[in-house]
């Protein structure tokens, strides 16, 4: 098919797509504990549907954790195999009041499509049956489909479900698509990302709370040592102040203020934390968030020293860090800072690996090729991301030779994990016309390799 054609078949199929979207986002399905894994079962059986529409081999697979969808279809004789990865389960909403609609009923807005999952990462799902919609039985590659069902808990069954599918899955370009854009307009290509590690401190003063009258002033309460050894997490600037962190400089994308704190939602007022370039801070150093606090609600507390106080602490870890060693760093940082004797326990939740991404070579200057054409002109530019996707480098780990390319649908206006996600569509209709025409170009790769 020539580009024209591509072009034409992706709008043809487009209105379908955006309707099987819709379908898919109206299901709940969150991975996390506490939520009725039944509708991640029903999210899985939706994906496999689909798939069986672009006549792929398809089948449900797990091991011990939430189901993923596998579709495959041999590549035609000497022609490429590429692994197209996605995930079809969602984050948790969150505050409901928050939204401007329901979050599980797809309602467009100023062009936008407003969900949850929307963005992340439904509308990944269906760029890949789009591109592979508009080929028919066309298809220049061959395809295999990888569509997870828990990567928003944290891929704990991941590792050992490549494992045991390994020599189905493998494949000498993998897309993964996951990630976003640089800006409206312009396309990326994800070159490093962050990674994680999520813990838990917990400080105890007493055994007991104790009334705030006749012991206050003489014994410490556990919310306010917490708070104190929560502020040695950063310098006067907002740098992190944790020894045994890595961090470097080096972004090679410049972030304009004005432009990073419209898309924050930044109040007014409000200074940026740390130091050096934006996208050094975004992408290149580590980072600490406090996620939540564990004590009583003002509206329910008592006049009582309160004995015990708990805090989640998420660490975005430079890429180069091993999350390990970031732990014990962490860990060790948090035990000699605690203040007045108090009791501390650090706990960990998860980790995650960082990565870095070598993107040169035949398949990127195909991928690139694709995104200028679907863009109109416009070049891509190469990103690093602040989030994490830790199974990169499982991948990298395991299929050493594929080319690994890392995109996806977002924007900086998605807002993916908060209320109001959203998907532009206008930038959607461009990401699935230069998925099709990445897998044209990588056909026509492999074409000039044999």
């Amino acid at each position: 098919m020539s580009e024209s054609e591509v072009r034409a078949a992706v709008a043809r199929e487009l209105p379908g797509v955006r309707a099987d979207l819709e379908r898919l986002v109206r299901i709940p399905g969150i991975a996390f504990e506490g939520f009725d894994h039944s509708h991640v079962e029903r999210s899985a059986e939706a994906v496999a549907e689909l798939l069986r529409g672009c006549d792929l081999d398809v089948r449900i697979v797990r091991s011990f954790g939430q189901p993923a969808v596998i579709g495959t279809k041999a590549a035609p004789p000497g022609a490429p195999t590429v692994l197209l990865y996605a995930h079809h389960d969602v984050q948790p909403v969150g505050d409901r009041a928050l939204w401007e609609s329901d979050p599980f009923e797809p309602v467009e807005r100023d062009g936008r499509l407003y969900a949850r999952g929307a963005a992340d990462d439904k509308a990944g799902v269906m760029a890949h049956i789009a591109a592979l919609r508009a080929f028919g039985d066309r298809l220049p590659v061959g395809v295999v489909l990888f569509v997870e069902g828990e990567e928003e808990y944290g891929s704990a069954s991941l590792e050992q479900l490549l494992e045991e599918h390994r020599d189905e899955l493998a494949a000498d370009v993998i897309v993964i698509a996951d990630s976003g854009n640089w800006d409206i307009g312009v396309p990326a290509l994800t070159t490093s990302l962050r990674g994680i590690v999520n813990c838990f401190v917990e400080v105890r003063t007493l055994e007991h709370a104790v009334h705030s009258g006749m012991f206050g002033g003489a014994v410490p309460d556990a919310l306010t040592a917490l708070v104190r050894l929560l502020a040695t997490l950063h310098d006067d600037a907002g740098d992190v102040a944790v020894d045994g962190l890595v961090g470097r400089e080096g972004a090679s994308v410049d972030y304009p203020e004005d432009r990073f704190r419209a898309e924050a939602g930044l109040v007014d007022g409000v200074q940026l934390f740390g130091t050096g370039r934006i996208t050094d801070r975004l992408w290149t150093k580590p980072a600490v968030a406090v996620l939540g606090i564990d004590a009583p609600a003002t509206g329910e507390a008592p006049n009582a020293l309160v004995p015990s106080a708990k805090a989640k602490l998420n660490v975005r870890l430079a890429p180069g860090d091993d999350p390990k060693k970031a732990y014990e760093a962490i860990q060790a940082h948090l035990e000699k800072h605690t203040p007045w004797g108090a009791r501390v326990t650090v706990t960990l939740e998860q980790d995650g690996d960082p990565c870095v991404i070598d993107a040169t070579g035949p398949m990127f200057d195909a991928a690139r090729a694709a995104f200028k054409g679907a863009w109109d002109g416009t070049d891509p530019v190469d990103i690093g991301v602040g989030g994490s996707i830790p199974f990169i480098a499982t991948f990298q780990e395991m299929f050493p030779q594929a080319a690994i390319l890392v995109t996806g649908v977002e924007d900086p206006h998605a807002r993916a994990h908060g209320p109001n996600e959203s998907l532009h569509l206008g930038e959607f209709a461009r990401v699935c016309v230069a998925e099709a025409l990445l897998l044209a170009k990588v056909a026509e790769v492999g074409a000039n390799r044999s």
